[in-house]
């Protein structure tokens, strides 16, 4: 029941403290319900054509359509889509190339929402990337209204449901970005005829192509695949430019770039540069006589190219195009006439930037009166000072003056796109301090040696969880009195808040923690470093890097140890796991993916390249072996205490390497089907092989392997003999195997006065961590799978890391038990390094040995980090591995594609949160000792010892969560805030959040071999 209460309370903290900061600092945008009426401008006197075609395809970077493409070019996506430049050169008044800023999160929902809207996304909006829900504000589609035909992408039927006639949509799936045809196959096949077909008519014609974007994602651009991809595409765009006519403006764009992995999301300047191609076969766009200031026309230079190019911002499609089509402006567009398509020698274009700006004026001013116009406070006087400047211009430089404008209206609002609620996020941060400190106070009473303890305990949780509740109604009545100074906090939020730091602070006072110097000189220094480390951002960036010394620091102390150890086994033991904890941390060092402004000092190994998202040959290579190697590792480590036997004689031969083969097998084949090299139908089995491969694996893990672990989780052996009867005793052999004897309890088969049974359990000296271990190992092979084979590589590492630690810290136990020992003059028993028990003692000199340091789980913490970087990551939203959603499914499908995602993201973090438990359980026996009660009583510390660990190590993150929060609140207003510190509070909560999953399947795998030990101890001392 302890363990239950513990953990509802742990995670009810963790979630409030971060619902209640994440909706302080995360605000979405606010979005205007106004439309633009027609009655407000003139807008049809700048029409130029009737109807226009968008085709969209996804992820077309500038450089894939530059005519000065970086040097060396590529010959895979460089010089290959060439229309574009073309039509350009041969054209030049009714052809233009821009490089468009797409502003980030450079996904693709957030993208037509800029698009269509010309308003900024918010950086929370990327959740809705899986789900996005219908726009209600005022967009491109609302003023077309019903005339539009679409072909692709299906996000857009979810934006525009009621928009999209369905007799001229043909919407396709998404997320399956393994399939890099059907959805181009269907645009090329169904948007000519819509184009050219005349029964129904239509104003906008939309295509969007997922082939380039999801080429990127499986290959990466410097891939062959690309370059056929980008191919199709100038082949369908020049059909598109024959059956278009005169009054039908074609415009080509990507919603984003991509990084050189092909993965997108991010700031970056590759993912931010998206290509815009407009051409009009009719009417000129613009006029050849004028020449226009240079200020209105920025140019930029895309990287590794030499000459600069026109850019403009990706919103500024949208004023342009509905002027050229004679519609209204959408009311909440920030964006700015593209000027040379207005340029057509007389006041055009001086009359439509006027037009433009004064909806963005209105824009300004119902902003300014709503709820959320305390945001413009601060600059309200720059922006009414720029537009009477605009308007009071002369006409030679009015264009100019119209043009700054727009432009500080949209950097104005860009740098104001996130609201922050200072009083949530002060909320959030008071729980998770008060969290933080409750930890500490129950991990200090846990530590404890007294035997009233878990009723002690008790009480204080029921305590708790009776004032959490009353300080959760109590908030709730409070709601009424403040709900009208407290803009934005609801009920729900003070009710979460009251219920948290109430139940908190009940805990604080009754364990009654000691806060002294000597406390604060007890802070892991580690902790400390690791923790202000987020205070700067570039020790943000190189995380990954402080991270491995960090965690080769944590062995100094056990070494130190190691060499004043007081026998020579031990002296080894220590010195030769610590050197292959540092080896094997090192090695997994060497597999790195690379941030954006970590270039050029990192180098790309987790992938063939940095161009491409397939494994190193050598990961092809050393997958297996590992597989293979892991099962047979570790039933050599436990045949040293002679434990693997039982299930474990069972579980890692066959289970559990059969776990982690097909989990590489998988990725194997999926190498495979990447590499097109089987050819259509080839593809498809390989396709189907490793799905099948997939769920099979997953089936067996989970629900065949949990099953049967949990029915007999032990990994004991019984061996029965016959010996003279001697005094009741239990000893142990050379092997540490305890013979047990008593005269009491005759053999049935025996007939010899004066003989007893002789039972030798085999394991005996690691009973509890052996069926804990295979436990474990359970959930290793679902992380595995849902690992890339790089990733398997690393987990691998980190296994035997892991393994060698906790050989480590048994060791350097053993030596403070033997210099306690020594100083208390304890004997022992013969072969071992334990003192034995003396008549009459209470327990407190056994369980000694299981009072987890928080030293020893620091390193547990950095190690999980540290595999977290290993596996292929970085707090940052393009380095999530999105092919792997289509591990259980070959599309996406909630919940399927969503867990193996999170698996893959944050495995390191569950699995180390599922290990805490080790640290009390490893090499632990049980107790024999002449009284039933002690017994008891020892199982019961047992599980005291487990929730201190899993306790310390919920700690150890949930300290890295305040202070990632603490930091991202502090440097709200900083520069890089969305680029590096809002993005790693992210991450922190999602690793707090799978940390607590761990630790909940580790808290009840260690209650399980509990009972089951203890059943197993009964029946032996019936059995002799």
């Amino acid at each position: 029941m302890i363990a239950v209460r513990l953990t509802c309370w742990l995670v009810f903290v963790h979630i409030a403290g971060i619902y209640l900061f994440t909706r302080g600092f995360l605000l979405s945008r606010l979005a205007l319900p106004n439309k633009s009426q027609a009655e407000h401008e003139q807008w049809t006197r700048f029409a130029t054509h009737k109807r226009a075609v968008f085709l969209v395809i996804d992820a077309l970077r500038f450089d894939f359509v530059s005519d000065h493409p970086p040097d060396p070019p590529s010959p895979n996506h460089h010089n290959v889509l060439t229309l574009p430049r073309e039509l350009t050169a041969a054209h030049p008044h009714h052809s233009f190339i821009f490089n468009a800023y797409a502003d980030p999160p450079t996904t693709t929902l957030q993208r037509i929402k800029g698009l269509t809207t010309g308003s900024l996304p918010t950086f929370v909006d990327i959740g809705e990337s899986f789900a996005g829900s219908s726009i209600q504000e005022d967009s491109l589609l609302h003023q077309v209204g019903n005339k539009v035909a679409f072909v692709g992408d299906n996000t857009w039927l979810a934006l525009f449901p009621s928009f999209l006639d369905h007799n001229l949509s043909y919407p396709f799936d998404s997320f399956d970005v393994e399939d890099l045809h059907t959805v181009d196959s269907g645009v090329i096949s169904h948007l000519p005829p819509l184009i050219q077909q005349s029964s129904e008519p239509w104003t906008l014609a939309i295509g969007h192509g997922l082939g380039v974007d999801h080429a990127g994602h499986r290959v990466g651009p410097d891939h062959p695949v690309m370059k056929a991809k980008l191919e199709q595409m100038n082949a369908f765009l020049g059909e598109l430019v024959r059956i278009i006519d005169e009054d039908t403006l074609l415009v080509l764009l990507g919603d984003h770039g991509m990084d050189h992995t092909g993965n997108h999301g991010g700031d970056s300047v590759l993912e931010t540069s998206s290509a815009v191609w407009i051409y009009s076969r009719g009417a000129p766009l613009s006029s050849s006589s004028s020449s226009l200031p240079p200020e209105i026309l920025p140019m930029t230079t895309f990287p590794g190219e030499r000459v600069p190019h026109r850019s403009i911002q990706q919103i500024d499609l949208l004023p342009t195009i509905s002027l050229l089509l004679g519609l209204p402006i959408p009311f909440n567009n920030l964006g700015s006439i593209i000027p040379e398509l207005f340029d057509r020698g007389d006041s055009s274009l001086r009359e439509a930037l006027e037009v433009n700006t004064h909806q963005i004026k209105r824009y300004l001013d119902a902003y300014r009166a709503s709820t959320s116009g305390g945001e413009l406070d601060g600059v309200w006087s720059d922006l009414v000072t720029a537009w009477s400047e605009a308007n009071d211009a002369p006409l030679d430089t009015r264009v100019s003056a119209l043009f700054a404008f727009s432009r500080l209206s949209l950097s104005t609002c860009r740098s104001l796109w996130a609201q922050f609620s200072l009083t949530l996020m002060g909320a959030g941060l008071i729980v998770m301090f008060t969290s933080i400190v409750a930890s500490y106070a129950l991990y200090s009473l846990l530590g404890n040696s007294g035997e009233d303890r878990e009723q002690q305990l008790e009480n204080n949780f029921l305590t708790a969880f009776k004032v959490g509740a009353l300080g959760s109604v109590v908030s709730g009545f409070m709601h009424l009195v403040v709900r009208n100074r407290l803009d934005g906090v609801h009920v729900h939020h003070l009710m979460l808040f009251g219920g948290a730091l109430a139940s908190s602070l009940t805990l604080i006072y009754t364990c009654k923690p000691r806060f002294t110097f000597d406390t604060i000189k007890s802070i892991p220094i580690l902790l400390a470093i690791h923790t202000l480390c987020f205070a700067s951002n570039s020790f943000t960036v190189w995380e990954d890097r402080i991270v491995l010394f960090l965690c080769l620091t944590s062995l100094v102390p056990s070494i130190l140890i190691g060499f004043t150890a007081p026998t020579p086994r031990l002296r080894n033991r220590i010195l030769g796991f610590s050197a292959l904890f540092a080896i094997c941390v090192r090695l997994m060092m060497l597999s790195t993916v690379c941030r954006e402004e970590q270039h050029p000092y990192c180098i790309v190994t987790f992938y063939a390249s940095s161009t491409s998202s397939a494994p190193p040959i050598l990961a092809l290579v050393l997958a297996p072996i590992m597989a293979v190697s892991i099962p047979h590792i570790i039933r050599r480590v436990l045949a040293v205490s002679k434990s693997d036997n039982g299930t474990a004689a069972v579980f890692l031969p066959w289970t559990i390497m059969a776990a982690l083969l097909a989990g590489t097998t998988f990725w194997i084949l999926e190498w495979l089907h990447s590499m097109e090299w089987a050819g259509d139908v080839g593809n498809v089995w390989l396709r189907n092989g490793r799905t099948a491969v997939a769920s099979a694996t997953m089936v067996l893990a989970v629900f065949g392997g949990v099953a049967f672990w949990s029915v007999a989780p032990v990994c004991l052996d019984i061996q029965r003999t016959r010996r003279p009867t001697m005094a009741s005793t239990a000893t142990t052999t050379n092997e540490e195997s305890p013979v047990l004897a008593d005269p009491r309890l005759k053999s049935s088969h025996s007939d010899k006065p004066g003989s007893d049974t002789q039972v030798t359990l085999l394991g005996f000296s690691n009973a509890f961590g052996s069926p804990y271990i295979v436990f474990w190992l359970i959930f290793l092979s679902v992380v595995w799978l849902c690992m890339q084979l790089t990733g398997q590589v690393v987990l691998g590492l980190f296994t035997v890391s892991l393994l060698a630690y906790l050989e480590i810290v048994d060791s350097v136990r053993d030596v403070r038990g033997l210099n306690v020992a020594f100083f208390n003059g304890f004997s022992f028993a013969p072969g071992t390094s334990t003192p034995a028990l003396p008549p009459n003692t209470n327990l407190s000199p056994l369980t000694l040995k299981r009072k987890v340091q928080f030293s020893e789980i620091v390193p547990l913490a950095l190690l999980a980090t540290h595999t977290f970087y290993g596996t292929g990551h970085q707090p940052t939203i393009p380095s999530i591995q999105w092919k792997t959603a289509f591990v259980l499914v070959s599309s996406v499908q909630f919940p399927y594609s969503q867990i193996t995602v999170i698996l893959n993201t944050l495995g390191p973090y569950f699995l180390a949160g599922a290990a805490a438990p080790l640290l009390a359980l490893w090499n632990l026996p049980p107790l024999l000792p002449p009284s039933p009660s002690l017994a008891a009583k020892h199982q019961k510390y047992v599980v005291l010892s487990v929730l201190r660990s899993c306790l310390g190590l919920s700690a150890y993150f949930n300290t890295l969560l305040l202070g990632s929060a603490v930091f991202a609140a502090g440097l709200r207003r900083h520069l890089m805030v969305w680029k590096v510190f809002a993005p790693r509070y992210m991450f922190t909560a999602l690793e707090m959040g799978a940390l607590d999953v761990g630790i909940v399947v580790g808290i009840w795998g260690a209650w399980r071999v509990r009972e089951s030990i203890g059943r197993c101890l009964e029946w032996l001392v019936g059995l002799v």
